[in-house]
């Protein structure tokens, strides 16, 4: 069986990498998003086990220092990480699995795992993002302050990514990361490792080129 790729993908708050991952998985088979842990308190339809493990920072803090997470991250004042017994069994069952991480994630994620495919969004101008956040309603002005501020430091990482996605037109942006799974998803050593019958691409005795 072949084993599963893992892809990263990262972003400022507000560029809807969520969205992209989201709309993602449900477009590519074998393809899984991996439920991160958090410290912050879940937003309005959020739910537990479904888009975030909903944890205290006590339960965070013992579960890093038992070394649970693949990778995790202080991220907007609240804790974010990532188990590496889930991400590990799933790719060894032949699964792709998506982290949905900070750029503080990513580069634990590319020391730890090098063969990881990094790809990172970025929205089309800074007064889009701006826009993009003051629309969510859900977080107060000095959140969002906090979040934009945070965008420029991320933004300067862009260049350690394998892959870069400008989140203009929506259905573009899909459309570039259903490419960029594809052709990962056709590299010759994956693909020599799924195939169950090698044998079977060689001509048999009797082949009639062979006569």
């Amino acid at each position: 069986m072949d084993r599963g790729d893992l892809f990263v993908i990262s972003a400022p708050s507000g560029a809807g990498k969520s969205t992209l991952c989201g709309i993602l998985v449900d477009r590519l088979p074998g393809l899984v998003f991996s439920v991160s842990h958090t410290t912050r308190p879940p937003r309005k339809g959020e739910k537990h086990g479904r888009d975030y493990f909903f944890v205290s920072e006590e339960e965070f803090e013992r579960l890093a220092a038992g070394d649970v997470f693949l990778e995790w991250a202080r991220v907007h004042g609240h804790f974010y990480g990532t188990s590496r017994e889930h991400v590990m069994e799933l790719l060894s069952r032949g699964t792709d699995v998506i982290l949905d991480i900070d750029v503080q994630g990513a580069a634990q994620v590319r020391e730890k795992f090098p063969g990881a495919v990094t790809i990172f969004v970025l929205p089309p101008s800074w007064k889009v993002l701006e826009e993009r956040l003051m629309a969510r309603g859900s977080e107060d002005m000095e959140t969002v302050k906090t979040r934009l501020r945070n965008a420029l430091k991320e933004m300067e990482e862009v260049a350690a990514y394998d892959y870069t996605i400008v989140n203009d037109r929506l259905q573009e942006a899909v459309d570039d990361l259903i490419s960029i799974v594809s052709s990962t998803r056709c590299r010759t050593p994956r693909v020599l490792a799924g195939l169950s019958d090698m044998a079977a691409l060689h001509p048999s005795p009797d082949s009639w080129f062979l006569v």
